[in-house]
């Protein structure tokens, strides 16, 4: 899976950079050039980059980028629509903000807006998030379809920090209180220096996304959770209303 995500992340600079060597990108992305060179020759076999030329090889997208991004409007329409929802909420709360899509049992990083402050967590585009031990997972899995929520479970919750739900009864309960509050919290249960709070983005025919204010654990303290949770819990809404989701 690590392999995926580098890349991912090496495409991705690829993209904003090219043409660009593998030195470059091995800085922009704080990887060894070992890496970075492994990703490239993976991306190249696959067709999504190409030699630009010259003495020192640098890389440059192919129109396969093109073709997959041409079948990605719909994710496309909702980034664009969701950035100035985006936008609005880091100002509120001065902290980074993510918008994920569901897919499969898990939620897919699409979109970020980072906090200015020093100190942050930084999670790369493409990256999938646990549906039960994250607060966008958790958020998306409240509004599934019961059957879903039944696959999830039994396949057996994994557990990745001390603080991580496991158990069948307690995350239906979570799921209930996430349901009647309106937005979901982690506790570090999926990585420990992580704190966040999410809602889901209401579709037609379920969950379109999950949107939310994601710190570092230290930056989220119970009494501020709630206040965090109300405005993400307005920007889903906005944001669902700006789809034509909600009246």
């Amino acid at each position: 899976m690590q392999n995926v995500v580098n890349a991912l992340r090496v495409l991705e600079e690829v993209a904003a950079l090219q043409p660009v060597g593998v030195g470059e990108l091995a800085r922009r992305v704080g990887l060894p050039k070992s890496t970075v060179q492994r990703s490239l020759r993976t991306l190249h076999d696959a067709g999504w980059i190409r030699p630009a030329g010259g003495e020192v090889t640098r890389w440059l997208l192919t129109t396969k980028a093109l073709h997959v991004g041409r079948r990605a409007t719909g994710e496309l329409s909702l980034r664009d629509t969701a950035r100035p929802v985006m936008e609005d909420l880091r100002r509120r709360t001065g902290e980074t903000i993510h918008l994920t899509v569901p897919e499969t049992d898990a939620v897919v990083l699409v979109e970020r807006l980072e906090t200015d402050k020093p100190l942050r967590i930084v999670l790369p585009l493409g990256i999938r998030l646990p549906l039960h031990a994250s607060a966008n997972g958790k958020a998306v899995l409240a509004l599934l379809p019961g059957e879903v929520v039944d696959r999830v479970l039994a396949a057996g919750p994994a557990g990745f920090t001390g603080t991580t739900l496991v158990d069948p009864a307690r995350i239906r309960a979570e799921l209930a209180e996430v349901r009647e509050r309106g937005y979901a919290d982690n506790r570090g249960e999926w990585r420990s220096d992580i704190a966040a709070v999410a809602a889901a983005v209401p579709g037609p025919d379920g969950p379109v996304a999950g949107l939310s204010v994601s710190t570092p654990a230290s930056r989220m303290p119970d009494d501020l959770r709630p206040e965090y949770g109300a405005l993400v819990r307005e920007a889903a809404r906005t944001l669902a209303t700006a789809l034509g989701h909600q009246d």
